[in-house]
This record gives C-alpha cells, sequence and structure tokens, in this order.
C-alpha cells in the first residue's frame, strides 16, 4: 500500500508541485513547493505574449519560443524534485526521522506517538501495542 501511495503523491506532485505533499499531510512542504513553482512561473512566464495567445497550441508555441531553456530546466527542476521528495517521503525516508530520542514513533510515518491512543494522530495508521499481543 506504500508503494501506490509513493506513486500516487509522485503523480500529483508532477501534476502541481505540493500537490503529492498535500496528499501526506506535510502542509509546510506543499506550501514551500507550490510556492517555489507558482513564483518560478510568475517570473519566467512571458504573461503579455501568452495574453494575446488565441489557443492553447498557440499560447504552447509562445512559450516554447519566448521562454529560455535554463528557465524550462528549472521549472523541470521543481516539478521533479517536488516528485521524488514527495515520492520518498512517503515511502517513509523522511529525513532527520532517527532523532536517537526513546519516544515510540510510528512505523508508518516515523513522528512521535501518544501513548494513550491505539492509533497514530498523525497519519491515522492503528497500532498494535506489545502489551496487547502479549495479553493473548
Amino acid at each position: 500500500m506504500t508503494w501506490i501511495r509513493a506513486l500516487a503523491a509522485a503523480v500529483f506532485s508532477v501534476l502541481l508541485p505540493g500537490t503529492g505533499h498535500v496528499l501526506l499531510r506535510e502542509w509546510v512542504r506543499a506550501l514551500l513547493f507550490a510556492g517555489l513553482y507558482v513564483s518560478a512561473l510568475a517570473i519566467f512566464l512571458p504573461v503579455d505574449q501568452l495574453a494575446t495567445a488565441e489557443t492553447a497550441t498557440e499560447a504552447m508555441t509562445v512559450v516554447d519560443a519566448e521562454m529560455s531553456r535554463l528557465h524550462q530546466f528549472v521549472l523541470s527542476f521543481i516539478v521533479l524534485f517536488a516528485a521524488v521528495d514527495s515520492a520518498l517521503r512517503a515511502m517513509g525516508v523522511p529525513p532527520g526521522s532517527d532523532d536517537g530520542s526513546d519516544e515510540p514513533a510510528c512505523p508508518h510515518c516515523g513522528r512521535p506517538l501518544d501513548e494513550d491512543l491505539e492509533f497514530c494522530h498523525w497519519c491515522t495508521t492503528r497500532l498494535e501495542r506489545k502489551d496487547d499481543r502479549t495479553a493473548d
């Protein structure tokens, strides 16, 4: 199930950077990637020429002709980086998750757990407690 979630997060991030992180409920990263992408679009897109385009095909021709390869590379890099980051985080590879603390951590998302709950309040994964298994 984790790989399906990682694939969905990556696909959403390709469509619009930040949406894959919304799927993972990582709001700060979602805002960061979406803001970075929208800012880059605002800086690099030739808005005046796009306003005169009458069809989508004509608009794409204007974008291809007016944007430099470097600008296209920067936009593509942001999309690729957002997709890879959301996929890795969905697979459970968050950087800094092993902080050396003795607190119990969720096996799914790696965040600290509230010991009174039977589920992770971050990702809602149902947890099996050690004392529950030993009682049976």
